[in-house]
């Protein structure tokens, strides 16, 4: 089969690697129709290469149709159109029963101190080959896939797989009150949403942050009072004299380590990126490689007494805060990975009754998978207006 693969920093190929196969009786193989480029898998071109083997299969953002199921699968068969969520979980340990599911306790990495494993992600997350491909192995497929209707286009539900249910974390997280006020820093595909599911759910207004003309324009065609960065002296200043000189009552950072224009973090990525692999890793482990002006501006910006929630990832332990383990263990001021699945019962019927959060107006580019390597190079210089980009196996 083809799939997009790790090879080095900035360097990814779509090549022909081996056909998965049934390992486990809780294993399906689905056969991806549509796979998202994610702002987190930008983490692994630039920076997280440390972490990463030549030739992993890159991507956690997968639907499909299932091609074949292990004899412990009986929620899902052949021929079903499904949604893979990026965070692999069994439904049954202690944190899933918690809804917790980017904790679980089945498919957690111990040996790296980490929550659940995730498709395509490090071998920090479990090393499990991820969606950009053809085909996919889906471990703990007895609870994993969403089952979604026929009919409408991959893009009206594909975003169940990470983006949604994220923005959805990230704004309930926020506890925006009943006709409050929130302001969303950084509109990429999470920040978007985040400002659309804020209206949808009843903020007064959303104020959308970012530095890159198309993300603005978006998020303005959807309800969002933009502003852009470039223009604003004091970002924390603008938005309290635009919430009676309080501040938004809530603040969503979905930005995390990758924020543009923050120059000492940048030069920290790149040092970390020019070192031997090892010494890189205990770098991003101990001394930090994150740019934090965005996280330092949420702090600035929230009014006394207002909520913080983090869906932007921060890589590396910050003095004096460390970042990657408040992270990871979804310790609050509210943060950590999506629970993917607890959020589904809430966004599905959105998107089989009409499309209220504009989920058909994300994409910018629908491009099939050999051409991932300029995928990845226009997402990651915001270059052609990406925004979103979907691959098509």
């Amino acid at each position: 089969m083809k799939a997009v693969t790790f090879h080095g920093k900035r360097d990814v190929r779509a090549e022909t690697v081996p056909d998965p196969t049934i390992e486990q009786p809780t294993d399906a193989i689905v056969r991806i129709t549509s796979t998202g480029i994610c702002g987190s898998d930008l983490h692994l071109y630039e920076v997280m290469g440390p972490y990463m083997d030549e030739g992993d299969i890159l991507g956690h953002e997968p639907m499909g149709i299932v091609e074949a199921v292990g004899p412990a699968v009986t929620q899902i068969k052949p021929g079903d159109r499904v949604v893979i969520p990026f965070n692999i979980s069994c439904g049954e340990c202690f944190m899933c029963a918690q809804q917790l599911y980017s904790q679980c306790e089945t498919t957690q990495v111990r040996e790296h101190g980490k929550g659940a494993s995730l498709f395509g992600y490090t071998k920090l997350y479990g090393h499990v080959p991820g969606g950009q491909a053809e085909l996919l192995r889906v471990p703990q497929a007895q609870f994993g896939p969403i089952k979604v209707p026929e009919g409408p286009a991959d893009e009206r539900f594909v975003y169940l797989s990470d983006v949604l249910p994220t923005a959805w974390q990230a704004v309930e997280y926020a506890a925006i009150p009943s006709g409050g006020t929130v302001a969303v820093f950084g509109l990429g595909p999470i920040g978007q949403m985040c400002c659309r599911i804020g209206l949808h759910r009843g903020a007064s207004e959303v104020f959308g942050i970012d530095l890159v003309d198309e993300r603005l324009e978006l998020a303005r065609r959807h309800g969002a009072h933009t502003l852009d960065i470039r223009q604003q002296g004091d970002i924390a200043e603008s938005l309290r004299e635009l919430t009676e000189g309080r501040g938004p009552d809530s603040v969503i950072d979905a930005v995390g380590m990758e924020a543009h224009g923050a120059p000492l973090g940048k030069l920290a990525h790149q040092m970390a990126g020019a070192l031997p692999g090892a010494v890189a890793e205990k770098l991003m482990e101990k001394a930090g490689v994150d740019r934090l002006s965005v996280l330092h501006a949420t702090i600035d910006c929230v009014r006394r007494g207002g909520t913080i929630s983090l869906s932007g990832v921060y890589g590396g332990a910050i003095d004096p805060l460390p970042m990657m383990d408040l992270f990871d263990k979804q310790i609050q001021l509210r943060m950590g990975q999506a629970n993917v699945k607890r959020w589904i019962d809430d966004i599905l019927p959105l998107l089989q009754d009409g499309d209220p959060l504009g989920v058909e107006d994300l994409a910018t580019h629908k491009l099939p998978l050999e051409q991932a390597p300029h995928a990845y190079e226009i997402f990651q210089k915001k270059q052609d207006g990406a925004i979103k980009i979907l691959l098509e196996p």
